[in-house]
């Protein structure tokens, strides 16, 4: 892969703050430098509560016009 796979295999969940305390830590990012994307609306919140300015993408609905003023604003 082009990319590194970050992973914390369930410990904690995404749902936790703390897996987003960790993942900053690891790659030694600030709250202010992340913008995250995520399909499962607990996350997302999870995410927020820490400071990381998160959209939550719902599948079904699609809405892209949405996704672009989000990316425009951040």
């Amino acid at each position: 892969m082009p990319y590194e796979v970050f992973t914390l295999q369930h410990d904690p969940e995404k749902t936790a703050p703390a897996y987003y305390e960790k993942m900053l830590a690891h790659f030694g990012l600030d709250k202010n430098e992340v913008v995250y994307f995520e399909h499962n609306p607990e996350a997302v919140k999870s995410a927020q509560s820490v400071g990381i300015r998160s959209f939550y993408y719902d599948n079904e609905k699609q809405d892209l016009e949405t996704l672009k003023k989000f990316l425009d604003e951040n």
